[in-house]
């Protein structure tokens, strides 16, 4: 058993107590939730209450959840690097080239499969237990909970943005500053598998840094506000600073003039976005204090970026 209670948000009142919990602990089926509240496992100020009963908005929220397995997914033996463990959460560094979680075109071989092998009780939490995921060719950091309750707090975290999320990034184009990018973000309207800027899309926030920059070339830090996917790679592609080695953003590839056979070299041997999720910090679910990870540059970045530093002299 696992008890997850949370406070209704005020802009809640009104809607039906089934309704609430579906958008407050979205991980679970209305259908599940339905018959939770009929069974009594669902108390609002202490009182159990019926599934169409309307909330008035603030009130205290406990679910009382049984673990049950929600994912259909087989363990493999894949290697984890694993930066923090403890009884409720995990921290990765994941590699680029991994998948985090099945879907179309990948059903095996996944960063879920792997935790599943790691920790076989990690399947009765949802996607086994990840809370945010980085693209197949982006390395670095994922955070993974252990618990129902680590779950809970830490979706709620990512949701009230308190998540801290840090990346390193190579991106063609000489930027002169840093700035903010608040641009939405939805999906191509011609293209499925793009994302773009579009009046219609989802709020998407980024906050850029210059860390280097080179002929042609720009090294900058990135930390997102909002998480919608591919958002990093839209917002800098938007800009005109697409990613090098982008293949679904950056176009064609392209040399840069007075490129050196070293430079060249590493510009046509790197075949996916130079993103890396670099920073992690959160509040730990259990002992309530502020946690942070850093992960260094993976290889293939850093000898790229030795490769822009050669080619400047």
């Amino acid at each position: 058993m696992a008890i997850l209670t949370a406070i209704i948000p005020n802009e809640m009142a009104g809607m039906r107590l089934d309704q609430v919990l579906s958008q407050i602990f979205s991980d679970y089926s209305r259908g599940k939730l339905q018959t939770w509240i009929k069974a009594g496992r669902v108390t609002v100020n202490g009182q159990a209450l019926k599934v169409r009963t309307k909330i008035d908005g603030g009130e205290q929220i406990r679910l009382d959840a049984e673990p049950e397995a929600v994912v259909n997914c087989e363990a493999e033996n894949i290697p984890l690097d694993i930066i923090f463990e403890d009884e409720a959460i995990l921290i990765v560094n994941k590699p680029a080239g991994l998948v985090v979680h099945p879907g179309a075109g990948n059903w095996t071989g996944t960063l879920q499969n792997a935790l599943l092998y790691h920790d076989g009780s990690l399947n009765i939490l949802p996607r086994a237990g990840l809370i945010h995921r980085i693209d197949k060719d982006t390395s670095g950091l994922l955070m993974i909970a252990k618990t129902l309750q680590a779950h809970h707090n830490l979706s709620s975290q990512l949701q009230a943005r308190t998540i801290e999320r840090e990346y390193l990034a190579i991106a063609r184009g000489w930027m002169t500053a840093g700035g903010t990018i608040n641009e939405p973000i939805g999906r191509h309207p011609q293209d499925r598998i793009r994302y773009t800027v579009r009046d219609e899309g989802k709020e998407a926030i980024t906050h850029y840094r210059l860390e280097q920059r080179f002929k042609r070339h720009s090294f900058i830090r990135v930390k997102l506000e909002t998480g919608r996917t591919h958002q990093i790679r839209v917002h800098l592609t938007h800009l005109h600073y697409p990613l090098v080695g982008d293949p679904v953003y950056g176009g064609n590839f392209q040399l840069p003039a007075d490129c050196s056979d070293l430079l060249e070299k590493e510009l046509r041997a790197f075949k996916r976005q130079a993103l890396h999720a670099t920073k992690l910090g959160l509040i730990h679910p259990v002992t309530d204090k502020f946690i942070q990870w850093e992960q260094a540059l993976p290889d293939d970045m850093l000898r790229l970026l030795k490769a822009l530093a050669a080619n400047e002299q």
